[in-house]
């Protein structure tokens, strides 16, 4: 991955024809380019690890798996999200690993565990490093040095059990590596959030991650059977099982844990037989009241989609810009939908996976649901251009971010009962907030990860990125965003997790016994708190 940013550094960025000459009017000032600084450029601080921990660390996981070099202690600085860009870029990073430490068993985690803990070291597990909440940032708390922990050596698949459907892997295992494997046994995990290409497993699992297929295949912490955790007081080992009564579940509450118990890293996951069909297409419906409407009737109903994604007229319309507007609304029809009164609706993506004969029958269910409300059939164009570029939206952040555009995210789950007021407030808080910086913008959304009793609201928003104060114009549109979801109804985050951004509204999500048992946890599994500081539980 790029140290600045995402994707494949042999991979020229680029931006789609027309995408800059859609935004300029829009965005109320023209934005002033700014590429990132070169590596030899970021500011980065001295390590604080003396020679005497530094040569235990080399004695437990060998010479070459020490890093203090600047290309490693800078890629493990931060992950993903908006400040973090902006740090990596202009190269002025608020932290960095003192040294970036890469374990190749299970033995040497606890050994480095063990070590840090009567060193004062504090420890981030570090999977692909795609933490848009700042869940990587190399925070030390109130210990002398900090260390990434870099689970790349830990990436074997472990046993494939045929008969049961399950797959166990060692926590530092790519999806994506994961994936190829399944699929050339005509296997798939069904897990794919936006971050694909990069992210662990054991990073998905200890974040909660919900894929773009999780409202058919489900979310990761569904998919999770059993797991090793190795905690600086000791491991917890959960054997997979299909189901226990066995007291509170012990798994659930690992599930989640973002690195502030300890380190995930052994993995069992339930898999399922790869789809012998694929049928994505699209939809326009009049306005977002009346798809997120349908898309209710789905879930309630049983003709639930595996992919289900429905963009407010915000995102209809800046998504068709930047995709060729004149190709796709050339397929769809100017005029028609026009005469239909749908010329400024809603486009809905439906992807239905399965055997033929099952999504057949699934499919005609929700197609007659989705005509009942209102919905109108756009053919498979739409769909399929949408699976072609699923994994593309970091890539068009960075280079928007390059062209000094501000491009961030955040989502949340309601009720259906508070979803479109919901999207309406939360819209509004973001809007309100921007133009109150001086930079008025581009405010998206669209339903995504589809339940019975709600769904997801995932928001993007670009404006013109404040030259004199990047992070306290991010961070004011941040606060008054996730006080409306909080006040609103809704949870801090879906699948993002909490990290460090959400932290300070667990409070109000869970309440102040929930954290006090969770911190009770943590003492009794971290009890020098060296694990993640500053993360999940503030």
């Amino acid at each position: 991955m790029r140290w600045w940013g995402w994707g494949d550094p042999a991979r020229a960025p680029e931006l789609p024809a027309g995408a800059l000459r859609y935004l300029s009017p829009r965005l109320g000032s023209a934005p002033r380019a700014s590429p990132p600084v070169a590596l030899a450029s970021v500011q980065l601080p001295g390590t604080a690890l003396g020679r005497a921990t530094l040569a235990s660390l080399r004695a437990i996981v060998g010479d070459g798996a020490v890093r203090e070099d600047r290309a490693e202690r800078v890629a493990h600085a931060a992950g993903r999200g908006y400040p973090d860009l902006v740090r990596l870029r202009s190269g002025q990073l608020e932290a960095a690993p003192d040294a970036v430490v890469l374990p190749g068993s299970h033995d040497q985690v606890r050994a480095l565990l063990e070590l840090c803990a009567a060193r004062s070291v504090a420890v981030v597990p570090f999977g692909g490093g795609t933490s848009v909440v700042g869940g990587v940032a190399p925070l030390r708390g109130s210990h002398e040095a900090v260390l990434a922990l870099d689970m790349r050596r830990m990436g074997q698949l472990v046993d494939l059990d045929l008969s049961s459907l399950t797959v166990s892997v060692q926590g530092g295992m790519r999806a994506a590596a994961l994936e190829r494997y399944l699929q050339a046994r005509t296997l798939t995990l069904g897990h794919f959030p936006q971050s694909f290409e990069y992210v662990s497993l054991g990073g998905c699992v200890a974040t909660r991650s919900a894929g773009q297929a999780s409202s058919g295949y489900g979310s990761i912490d569904k998919m999770v059977l059993g797991l090793r955790l190795a905690a600086p007081a000791g491991d917890i080992e959960l054997p997979a099982i299909p189901a226990t009564a066995a007291g509170p579940g012990l798994r659930q509450l690992l599930v989640g844990s973002e690195g502030t118990l300890g380190v995930i890293d052994r993995l069992a996951l339930r898999v399922r037989p790869a789809p012998q069909e694929r049928i994505y297409e699209g939809f326009f419906f009049p306005d977002f009241a009346a798809g997120t409407e349908a898309l209710r009737a789905l879930a309630q109903q049983h003709a639930m989609p595996e992919v289900a994604r429905l963009s407010d007229e915000q995102e209809t319309q800046t998504s068709l810009a930047f995709a060729g507007a004149g190709r796709i609304r050339d397929a769809l029809g100017r005029v028609y939908l026009g005469a239909r009164g749908y010329r400024r609706g809603c486009l809905a993506i439906l992807g239905f996976e399965g055997v033929a004969r099952e999504l057949g029958e699934r499919r005609r269910r929700a197609r007659a649901l989705v005509r009942g409300g209102g919905g109108l059939a756009v053919g498979r164009s739409a769909g399929e251009a949408w699976v072609r570029s699923r994994f593309m939206a970091p890539y068009l952040r960075d280079e928007l971010l390059t062209h000094g555009i501000l491009v961030e995210t955040l989502e949340t789950a309601a009720q259906w009962s508070d979803l479109t007021r919901l999207h309406r407030e939360v819209g509004h808080a973001i809007r309100h907030a921007l133009g109150a910086a001086g930079t008025p913008g581009l405010v998206m959304c669209h339903v995504s990860h589809l339940y019975e009793t709600g769904a997801s609201l995932y928001f993007t928003f670009l404006a013109p990125r404040r030259q004199d104060d990047e992070l306290g114009q991010w961070q004011a549109v941040k606060q008054a965003a996730s006080r409306t979801i909080v006040d609103g109804g809704g949870t801090i985050t879906h699948h993002h997790a909490v990290g460090r951004d959400h932290a300070p509204w667990m409070d109000a999500e869970v309440g102040a016994a929930s954290l006090s048992a969770l911190r009770a946890l943590k003492r009794e599994l971290d009890p020098e708190a060296i694990m993640n500081p500053g993360k999940l539980l503030g």
